[in-house]
């Protein structure tokens, strides 16, 4: 698999500030089972929880989010031939976001999100059809965009896998760029580290987002500068503490420690996606020559708080099938 270089090209949404950008996110559409626990859970008996369903996937509620803050911004990945798969496109659909969903011949994908009374959070995942996206089902089309967005989950199965490099492939070919958000420690180490920095310098992301423990999983005890032998721009997260951006600029490395403002939550699933749209949105809303200027990269991750804040706040109505 060749490796994609990064290209230069200045499109016309970037040569204006006020431009909308226009975003496709690849990957996972998910089921998500969310189970919030009133008692601590015990081996052999009953613990009374709030059982709800959701929209879920980390490709998906970057996707939801975008289109909330206008963004022109369309999904591709595969679900099952069922009906969840039906409910979850069409809970998209209705969040504004155009959905390219091949129907494969498994299940649609899900995860159970297990919340403990201190809000701690586990996952059981069935990936199923979210892994089933195929080359030949995406389009050139569909890539015409300003950016090509995926989690890191985006690479790790075949043939999902293979479709998220052609994505990526058509997306410099349109002329956009790429970004890729590490996505979960456990799933990025599965074939190896080498074997993830492989993956990543293939994909070359312009921008890459990522938490501490999955930088620190990836980079190992090189410390977090080697990040941008990968991406030159990389936000760091930091949950309340917010988050770190860091850009190479030259010879030097500027790291832009940017605050954000608490919120109560017992579930924070999806905000980390969520602030992958909101530093999106307003990153790529800036002209392509001010992209590494610490001023704008501020205002990024201001935008990636707010977006996150707000989705703690409101989070996700019930999914129905």
């Amino acid at each position: 698999m060749a490796g994609i270089a990064r290209r230069s090209t200045v499109r016309a949404a970037d040569a204006s500030p006020q431009a909308v950008p226009s975003v496709v996110v690849l990957g996972d559409l998910i089921l998500d089972v969310t189970t919030a626990l009133r008692e601590p859970i015990a081996a052999g008996t009953d613990a009374p929880a709030t059982i709800r369903f959701h929209q879920g996937g980390s490709a998906a509620n970057t996707a939801r989010t975008l289109a909330r803050l206008g963004a022109r911004v369309s999904f591709v990945g595969s679900v099952g031939r069922d009906a969840w798969g039906s409910a979850l496109v069409r809970s998209l659909r209705d969040a504004g976001v155009a959905v390219h969903a091949p129907r494969v011949p498994a299940a649609t994908a899900r995860i159970v999100v297990l919340v403990a009374t201190d809000g701690e959070r586990s996952f059981a995942t069935e990936r199923g059809a979210a892994d089933g996206l195929q080359p030949g089902h995406l389009q050139a089309a569909w890539f015409r965009r300003d950016a090509l967005h995926m989690p890191a989950y985006s690479l790790f199965n075949p043939p999902l896998r293979d479709a998220a490099f052609a994505a990526a492939a058509f997306m410099r070919e349109a002329g956009g760029l790429v970004s890729v958000d590490l996505a979960s420690r456990r799933p990025l180490l599965a074939r190896g580290r080498q074997a993830a920095q492989r993956d990543l310098r293939e994909i070359a992301p312009d921008l890459l987002f990522a938490n501490m423990d999955e930088a620190a999983a990836l980079v190992g005890g090189r410390g977090r500068d080697a990040l941008l032998e990968i991406a030159p721009v990389v936000a760091l997260k930091q949950g309340s503490s917010g988050c770190l951006v860091l850009v190479r600029r030259g010879s030097d490395v500027i790291a832009l420690a940017v605050a954000t403002r608490a919120v109560e939550a017992t579930d924070t699933t999806g905000a980390g996606d969520a602030f992958d749209a909101g530093f999106l949105y307003a990153w790529l809303s800036a002209s392509a020559e001010s992209r590494r200027d610490p001023r704008i990269l501020r205002l990024a991750a201001l935008a990636g708080h707010r977006a996150a804040q707000r989705h703690l706040a409101t989070g996700q109505p019930e999914l129905e099938p």
